[in-house]
């Protein structure tokens, strides 16, 4: 019986033409400066987000704290919501690497308003951190897939700019958010100074994240990069994945959206389970489940789907997260709602 694995959109493997495409990827060193396949996706990637340059780096997380570096100083303070993926993701990061905190806002579905910005101000004097920069993420992770409206965002963005902060947009996932609103990425892009994304999520990709701004501050990030060890040396074989899946695989998420309201209105039905929103509302390619911690917690519901060999993750003991992607079809979210059936009915 094979595996479905729904713990990630992370957890694909290469199409045979992704495979081809890197094979045939012409190569150079990138830490030497001439590496062509990485330049040629720095400069589409910077292209569609519509910034002046943009750097190939191994991970979303290394993107994001790179921007983190580029902005901050010591002392200064981020302002993000309490479920930002730059706090529970990324091992205490910002503190370690550029010894900043974080003000944490509070919003539905990882998304906070402009009134929730302005009321996050300090006042300007020696005893408070020097408020530097705001996170938002596109789509938004804890928060469900919620993708971010285009006037929210850029009423956020200029609340953030009256008070002098930089804008860094988390685009891990910023292609779905495209793909379920039918905006260009430099539409989103526009309201934020540095933009990351994956292309190792709902692309497809084995590897691989850019971070795009202007090309002063890439310049900074790309010699942030070498000290932190994110310097690659034939790293076209990845960047080529990457081209591949920008011109390949994009049109193709909305097919994971289905997929995932699909398996949350089969989910909706089964006793024991809820679900934040109804099945047709749900953004993108992720389904919360919360599950009746009376009947069965979302930890022990994981181990039982994974004995059904469905894999899934448990976020905390009431909730459990599933994410469609490029190597699961129609017949894997029968199968997997099937199971969860099964488990929920033991």
């Amino acid at each position: 019986m094979s595996v479905i694995d729904l713990r990630s959109d992370t957890v694909t493997r290469p199409t045979e033409a992704m495979w081809e495409a890197m094979r045939r990827a012409p190569l150079g060193d990138d830490v030497l400066g001439d590496e062509p396949t990485v330049a040629r996706l720095e400069t589409e990637v910077a292209r569609r987000l519509g910034k002046a340059a943009a750097l190939f780096v191994p991970s979303g997380t290394m993107a994001n704290q790179l921007a983190i570096r580029c902005h901050c100083e010591p002392g200064d303070e981020i302002v993000a919501h309490r479920e930002s993926h730059i706090i529970h993701y990324e091992t205490g990061a910002p503190a370690a690497l550029s010894g900043c905190m974080i003000r944490p806002l509070d919003g539905p579905g990882g998304l906070f308003d402009a009134q929730a910005v302005r009321a996050a101000r300090r006042h300007r004097d020696i005893h408070s951190p020097r408020p530097r920069l705001l996170v938002v993420e596109n789509t938004h992770n804890r928060g469900g897939g919620t993708l971010w409206p285009l006037q929210d965002l850029h009423h956020v963005a200029q609340a953030a700019r009256e008070d002098g902060l930089a804008v860094h947009m988390d685009g891990a996932r910023l292609w779905n958010a495209c793909v379920a609103s039918g905006h260009a990425p430099a539409d989103f892009a526009a309201h934020a100074d540095t933009v990351s994304v994956c292309f190792s999520k709902g692309l497809g990709c084995p590897v691989g994240s850019a971070l795009a701004g202007p090309a002063p501050l890439i310049e900074r990030a790309r010699r942030f990069r070498k000290m932190l060890g994110g310097g690659m040396r034939q790293s076209g074989l990845l960047a080529a994945a990457a081209l591949h899946a920008l011109s390949h695989h994009m049109e193709r998420l909305a097919q994971d959206h289905a997929h995932a309201r699909r398996l949350a209105a089969l989910a909706s039905s089964i006793p024991g389970i809820t679900l934040p929103c109804p099945a047709d509302a749900i953004p993108t390619n992720m389904v919360f489940l919360h599950v009746d911690a009376r009947r069965l917690g979302a930890p022990e519901l994981q181990a039982r789907l994974e004995q059904s060999g469905v894999l899934t993750l448990a976020l905390d003991p009431a909730r459990l997260r599933l994410v469609t992607h490029l190597d699961i079809q129609t017949p894997d979210v029968e199968r997997a709602a099937a199971a969860l059936t099964r488990a929920m009915s033991t």
